[in-house]
């Protein structure tokens, strides 16, 4: 389940109290346990995946999971596979862990591991929540965020998309309150 880290040091881990304090942003959390893990044990806890395999998994996650598709009006989705050997990790997360928005809504379902996001609020201050297996999240577009794998380095997500390039980072400039 998420927790989520107020600027004042305070840390929530009721559902109800993190949606109504991301709620301004119009940030939509959310867990679901559908099983997943019952019918991917171990494809899930799989480091290296082959292009079979991820889709595979989102085959399951899509039968499982079209209510979201078609809630979000999401078009498309893919499985995000972070972990210490990927070649591109260090890009990954230097590109999205500075504040930033997207044109588009940006949606994703924690399988495993866990990411962490940061917002920046209406009045200017500034939360961070971890997300966690089953943890489901949508982001509006134009909301100012980062995120980053937590320091296990491991997360197994399903992104969706409503557009080809509704996901590229528009930097804000912002500076994360630990950058102070």
């Amino acid at each position: 389940m998420a927790i989520l880290l107020l600027e004042d040091g305070t840390v929530e881990s009721n559902l109800v109290e993190i949606s109504r304090e991301l709620s301004p942003l119009g940030v939509y959390l959310k867990h679901y346990d559908p099983g997943t893990s019952v019918f991917l044990p171990d494809l899930i806890s799989q480091e290296i995946l082959t292009n079979q395999e991820k889709d595979y998994i989102l085959e399951i996650h899509d039968s499982l999971f079209e209510f979201l598709k078609q809630e979000g009006n999401y078009l498309w989705s893919d499985l995000l596979t972070l972990h210490p050997g990927l070649s591109q990790l260090q890009m990954l997360i230097d590109t999205y862990n500075r504040y930033h928005v997207h044109t588009a809504p940006e949606a994703l379902y924690i399988l495993a591991g866990e990411m962490i996001f940061g917002f920046v609020r209406p009045d200017g201050t500034q939360v961070q929540l971890l997300l966690r297996s089953q943890d489901y999240i949508h982001i509006p577009a134009r909301v100012e965020h980062w995120s980053s794998p937590s320091a296990s380095l491991h997360c197994k997500a399903v992104r969706y998309f409503t557009t080809a390039d509704g996901w590229v980072p528009q930097y804000t400039g912002t500076s994360a309150v630990s950058d102070h």
